[in-house]
């Protein structure tokens, strides 16, 4: 796909509409926002764009209605405001009478953000590019831009309105963030940046097994580690006796029946590393047991399958770490991916950090080199991009590289 950035479209002194991702963890309790790190993402984007003298409108959302996150952007604007040292009206509005009065009066080098887009309801259909373009979100807002910007990577997976609606009729690009999430994804694609190592973690299941037959079908893993349930779902599928209360924790989590596919990958010679010892729980206490002999409920990989691992990331050139190997939540089967995650960050291959569990124990490493580290704001596009499948946003933003830039 041809996606262009903003060096290929250089708005100057226009107004230009901005996608971007806020949507945030928000406090049940209290409503307030838990993390604003999405927030800081797009101050790049924002900040380019002002320097050049444009007048830059953002929208974006906040969970789905019926869910306790689903809130207005107001707090949203004030945490932008700061990050970005400049100020931000908050307009309570998205397609309104008010919303198009402010946007026709704002003064270039200013900064708008409107309400929720999800308080529209065209937003939570998903649709085609062509069908987004004749929506009443689109038709009201397109006539007061010259242009429109892409930085939400994150829900690139949506073919909803403000993603894929405003390519088919503005002259359109990729953020900052956008393009930095696709170069460093694409390093997954790319021959010559062997060899490339996934770990694969946590507990969603489903997620990474339809991963991991995408790379093994695309011949794009040289070794596929494993850790979490993921891990536990191929050592069952392998013949190993993980005892009755594990088999009960993989029921639970309703993957049993993944098994088939599974033992398939392993039977095909696909790279995939099974744990060869597990943390365990028993009776309160924490035990290392081999892989063969597993009497307890498995919390975490053991000290020896961190050591061969860890042989694999040093010779890696590519590494792509997406879950934790353990129960992170506990102190106690946290040190695992801990150790994982630092001999990543200290080896010489290029790392990309994915998945929300992950991210969060970059915490306490201290600043990251760009060059050699990607931390990814995506979740369910991430998780797309690897397992070869379409992101909407970006084939919207290829239509308009090759439809609405020619006209």
């Amino acid at each position: 796909m041809s996606i262009p950035t903003l060096d290929d479209l250089n708005f100057v002194n226009s107004k230009v509409l901005v996608r971007i991702d806020i949507n945030s963890p928000v406090d049940s309790k209290t409503g307030k926002l838990l993390d604003d790190s999405r927030i800081k993402a797009h101050v790049e984007t924002i900040r380019e764009l002002v320097n050049r003298g444009n007048g830059v409108v953002l929208v974006s959302h906040q969970g789905r209605p019926g869910d306790n996150d689903f809130t207005d952007l107001e707090e949203h604007s004030r945490l932008l405001q700061k990050h970005l040292d400049m100020e931000v009206e908050f307009v309570g509005d998205v397609m309104g009478p008010y919303a198009r009065e402010r946007i026709k009066n704002m003064k270039l080098g200013s900064v708008l953000l409107l309400d929720n887009v999800r308080f529209v309801s065209e937003e939570l259909i998903e649709a085609s590019p062509l069908q987004h373009s004749k929506s009443f979100l689109v038709r009201r807002l397109q006539p007061l831009f010259q242009g429109y910007v892409n930085d939400a990577f994150a829900t690139a997976h949506r073919s909803q309105a403000s993603l894929v609606g405003f390519p088919l009729v503005l002259r359109s690009s990729a953020g900052r963030v956008m393009e930095k999430e696709v170069s460093a994804l694409a390093k997954v694609f790319n021959e010559g940046e062997e060899p490339k190592v996934f770990i694969m973690g946590g507990g969603k299941v489903l997620d990474s097994l339809r991963i991991i037959e995408n790379l093994v079908k695309r011949r794009l893993a040289d070794r596929i580690l494993t850790g979490g349930l993921i891990a536990e779902l191929f050592a069952v599928a392998k013949g190993l006796d993980l005892g009755k209360d594990n088999l009960q924790v993989l029921e639970k989590a309703g993957v049993l029946s993944l098994i088939p596919r599974a033992r398939k990958l392993l039977l095909s010679g696909a790279p995939v590393e099974i744990p060869v010892d597990f943390k365990v729980e028993k009776g309160g206490q924490v035990y290392e047991e081999p892989a063969s002999k597993v009497t307890g409920v498995i919390k975490d990989v053991g000290s020896t399958t961190v050591g061969i691992y860890s042989s694999f990331i040093r010779d890696a050139k590519i590494i792509v770490m997406r879950g934790p190997m353990g129960v992170i939540e506990d102190e106690r089967f946290r040190e695992s991916s801990r150790a994982l995650l630092r001999n990543s960050l200290e080896s010489p291959g290029y790392l990309i950090v994915g998945g929300g569990h992950m991210i969060s124990l970059l915490g306490g490493v201290g600043p990251l080199d760009s060059s050699k580290v990607h931390v990814s704001t995506g979740g369910g596009a991430l998780l797309l991009f690897l397992a070869g499948e379409r992101l909407p946003a970006l084939e919207a933003l290829d239509i308009s590289a090759r439809e609405v830039l020619k006209r």
